[in-house]
């Protein structure tokens, strides 16, 4: 069964990442049009600083990013002598979700839940995994299955960068040698229920490229793009939003499927095309999300 936690839509188009360190950061969050900020405790913060990190995240998460957005923590590896802390901080501020760095096998996901679960954390904090190794990799399919288990698991997070670092990938124009794995880590989330979101583009300046790699992920199957620079949200946000001509199909196959002598039929035929039932079902996924982003524009 998949997660439950990914049943509801909720729009992943733009997540930000915020060093939890960075108080400028942190303070221009509200006034920013992504989808979700991803709060970093682990790269972008010193190992000495971790303890400030923390408290500054202590402070101000709980009045960041109220208006429906998701807010992530991105705690150490599992491993490092910094991570205790972290789930403590995600247990006293409950964020939407917790992001796992380096998951690469199914125990990490497992111990996590268990910890926010005896601790009687609510349910809806859910649990994110960073795929950015070559085990990570090979073991997404097995790691996705926990969420059938462990029902916090919601999303996977590709990160190239260290992926790049341990395989030795040469970058190549449209990630070419990349691709393969990419569409694993799509495959083995989707078999699961999961969202699945691409990796950062590093570039911040390259427009262009930016763009190029959004519309490839789009078409990929992603769900929207971690980012580095806020100057990245708007053109990830539009890429990553169903366009209006989809926008159009799902409300004609919606509208055919509820037509009385539709009602008991797996298949019809609309504009010369065969549809199926479970066409129905990604209409009415793309209508939801679009409603949900019609409604985030009316709001104060």
């Amino acid at each position: 069964m998949p997660s439950t936690l990914s049943l509801t839509p909720r729009p992943y188009r733009s997540l930000l990442s915020v060093p939890a360190i960075n108080p400028r950061a942190l303070d221009k969050v509200p006034q920013l049009a992504c989808d979700g900020v991803i709060f970093d405790l682990e790269d972008s913060v010193f190992p000495e600083r971790k303890d400030e990190a923390r408290e500054a995240l202590r402070e101000r998460l709980p009045a960041l990013a109220r208006d429906g957005r998701t807010r992530i923590i991105r705690i150490n590896d599992l491993s490092s002598p910094f991570a205790a802390a972290d789930l403590d901080l995600v247990l006293a501020v409950r964020p939407d979700a917790v992001l796992l760095p380096k998951v690469e096998r199914p125990q990490d996901i497992l111990f996590v839940q268990e910890r926010l679960d005896t601790a009687g954390c609510p349910p809806e904090v859910a649990i994110w995994a960073m795929m950015e190794t070559a085990r990570g990799i090979l073991e997404a399919g097995a790691i996705a299955a926990t969420g059938d288990r462990a029902g916090r698991l919601q999303a996977f997070v590709i990160g190239l960068n260290d992926l790049r670092k341990e395989s030795r990938v040469l970058p190549r124009p449209g990630r070419a040698f990349l691709v393969p794995w990419l569409m694993q880590v799509v495959l083995a989330a989707r078999a699961h229920g999961l969202c699945v979101i691409d990796s950062v583009f590093n570039d911040f300046r390259d427009e262009d490229g930016f763009e190029a790699e959004c519309r490839q992920g789009r078409e990929m199957g992603f769900d929207g793009k971690m980012l580095i620079h806020p100057v990245q949200i708007d053109a990830a946000n539009r890429a990553f939003a169903p366009s209006a001509e989809e926008i159009a199909d799902a409300k004609a196959i919606a509208a055919a499927f509820a037509r009385q002598e539709a009602e008991d039929r797996n298949v019809i035929t609309l504009d010369g095309r065969m549809i199926e039932r479970l066409h129905l079902e990604e209409a009415e996924r793309l209508l939801a999300l679009v409603q949900v982003l019609e409604n985030r524009k009316t709001m104060p």
